[in-house]
């Protein structure tokens, strides 16, 4: 099987299967993290369906980009945040992540990632009265999308042995969209 890219959206039988994937996902994430005071499911339900795919390569690519890239942004994130954290501290962690991403990491499959979790790690931080509450709510929601990917990741490996594409259709259906 030849997959490209994710393959939504298509009619047929690779949307249903991309529609149970994130039924389960959404789920199971759901009734995880509502055990858990101050955790938030919405940063994790985002990040399982952006890592869920009906192909299995395709899960497999975007899951691994997307853990690559949340750890450049917790770091730049991070490295701004005890760097003396203010206003200013934003636009400036996202541009050295975006710069980090297009020249050092170089991995364009979800690279958007990585700002974006700058921008969390830095606005947690200004947020909070304190740099360790600051760090703490960084890291938990560094965290809840983390635990989406994996949710995602396994709900696909999941429903790739349930529920296998026919070959022709997985290859098919794959876009090149991300």
């Amino acid at each position: 099987m030849a997959a490209i890219g994710p393959s939504f959206p298509h009619p047929g039988r690779i949307a249903w299967r991309f529609a149970a994937n994130v039924f389960v996902g959404t789920v199971i994430v759901w009734v995880v993290l509502r055990e858990f005071e101050g955790v938030s499911p919405i940063w994790a339900i985002a990040a399982m369906v952006a890592s869920t795919d009906p192909q299995m390569e395709v899960a497999t690519r975007m899951i691994r980009s997307r853990i690559i890239n949340v750890f450049v942004g917790a770091i730049v994130g991070l490295v701004f945040m005890f760097g003396g954290s203010t206003e200013w501290s934003l636009p400036f962690a996202l541009v050295a992540t975006v710069l980090i991403s297009s020249y050092v990491v170089r991995i364009p499959t979800m690279w958007r990632q990585a700002p974006i979790t700058a921008a969390l790690v830095v606005a947690s931080g200004l947020s909070e009265q304190t740099t360790s509450a600051g760090l703490e709510a960084a890291l938990l929601k560094v965290a809840e999308v983390i635990f989406g990917c994996v949710v995602g990741f396994l709900v696909t490996w999941l429903f790739s042995r349930l529920w296998p594409l026919p070959e022709s259709q997985a290859a098919d259906d794959g876009g090149a969209d991300e």
